[in-house]
């Protein structure tokens, strides 16, 4: 088993968790959130973003609104939705929870049956 693999399983679980997290309280366009994500040391790649986008647009969690740029083509920004803001809370509900669980689990020590 290639650790890769591994790695790459458990970024994409969060991704859309991230995601939502990055434009919750501000309009974003792909390549902004992208960034984020890039700066955050999160690998992903444009051609994971833009259909995961697609994706939480047509389940409802998000809007976008094009809006012309000063150094190029318009572009499109993404928002939350009010039922994207009511997901996201759940979900950081989830994580804390998650979060919890994962650190009491791999922080037990083992101790050995004498």
């Amino acid at each position: 088993m290639k650790i890769e693999n591994t790695k790459a399983q458990m970024r994409k679980g969060v991704l859309e968790y991230c995601i939502l997290s990055i434009i919750q309280d501000e309009d974003k366009y792909a390549s902004e959130i992208l960034g984020t994500l890039k700066d955050a040391k999160m690998l992903v790649v444009e051609g994971t973003i833009y259909p995961l986008l697609t994706r939480l647009k047509n389940a409802g969690l998000l809007n976008y609104r094009w809006e012309e740029s000063t150094s190029g083509p318009p572009r499109k920004y993404y928002q939350l939705t009010e039922i994207g803001q009511k997901f996201l809370t759940e979900l950081n509900h989830t994580w804390q929870e998650l979060h919890n669980a994962v650190t009491i689990v791999t922080s037990q020590k083992t101790t050995s049956n004498e």
